[in-house]
């Protein structure tokens, strides 16, 4: 499907294949920020890089490289789709800042402060404590912001996220996450949170993964009346679409995913079931259907499907 205006995903945690790129076109999406590494020291996150320019190459009819704005304007009217490439963490970046300009110069343009847990940059949604942004952490923003990495506070605990606000020299990014109001999750953000980010020109991309919209039996209609309830609380140009689109894997892929290297004998997971009306990225069409039913214009509902996080990555990535 094809689309007057670029959509783009602000993040996808696929095990990729070319059946998932397909599905990407089949949705009309123009533009991806898919994630490289979670948990990996640096030189697995380099084996990662190597799998995503063996894809780049083996499936060129679909999906190109992207690293600014630029490239998912022009892979939209070629109709493929441009990627972004990302961390969900720090960890690739080990302890040392020089890494930072490094993994830019390879094409990482999205960083994640944390995951699940506490890391030198700073502490986690889901820790009981939450520190605050680290000093290290205050070195590493600085850095990103210098060389052009967009910063996301998606797993980010409420104090370092808006530590991180204050902070950065610009805007910062929320991939993955919808209104605490919405869903009561720790990985969901409360007001002050979402309110802070957009006062410094941040955009918050609301999330589709069923355990952050309160089920799988949530219908199209209720997530779509919170896209426009956020769009009228903190303005319709701070609101995208970050799927979190996890396809691909099995179990024990997610445990490891959860928990990385603690040694907390964790117990079994399972993934999810998706809603019926998304389960990838083919589903994208039907969203545009839901956020037109809600009341958003055509230019409003492009807007929160791909305009929004165009502008922010031109204000990040070509300002640096």
């Amino acid at each position: 499907m094809s689309t007057p205006f670029p959509v783009i995903d602000g993040i996808e945690i696929n095990n990729w294949d070319r059946s998932m790129l397909e599905q990407l076109r089949a949705g009309g999406v123009s533009g991806l920020h898919a994630t490289v590494a979670v948990w990996e020291d640096a030189r697995r996150t380099l084996d990662r890089l190597i799998r995503w320019q063996q894809l780049f190459s083996a499936h060129s009819d679909l999906v190109r490289p992207a690293t600014g704005a630029a490239d998912i304007r022009a892979a939209h009217k070629e109709g493929r789709t441009a990627v972004l490439l990302g961390f969900q963490n720090t960890a690739p970046l080990e302890d040392d800042p020089g890494l930072v300009e490094l993994f830019h110069r390879l094409g990482i343009r999205i960083v994640q402060l944390t995951y699940n847990v506490q890391n030198m940059a700073g502490s986690s949604c889901y820790d009981p404590e939450d520190g605050g942004l680290t000093a290290y952490g205050r070195v590493l923003l600085a850095e990103m912001n210098r060389v052009g990495i967009l910063v996301d506070c998606s797993h980010v605990g409420d104090r370092t996220t808006r530590e991180a606000i204050d902070a950065s020299a610009g805007p910062v990014a929320i991939t993955h996450a919808n209104p605490r109001w919405f869903c009561d999750s720790p990985r969901n953000k409360p007001d002050h949170v979402i309110e802070a980010l957009t006062q410094r020109g941040g955009v918050i991309g609301v999330t589709l993964y069923p355990h952050f919209i309160g089920g799988p039996q949530i219908e199209l209609a209720s997530f779509c009346a919170m896209v426009v309830k956020l769009a009228e609380q903190i303005g319709l140009e701070h609101v995208a679409v970050g799927s979190d689109l996890a396809c691909g894997w099995n179990d024990e892929d997610l445990v490891r995913l959860r928990h990385g290297k603690l040694k907390l004998d964790p117990p079994a997971a399972r993934w999810p079931e998706w809603q019926p009306w998304f389960r990838s990225a083919a589903d994208f069409p039907r969203l545009h259907e839901g956020l037109s039913a809600a009341g958003l214009s055509d230019m409003e509902t492009a807007a929160v499907l791909g305009g929004n996080w165009l502008r922010l990555y031109s204000d990040v990535f070509d300002a640096a």
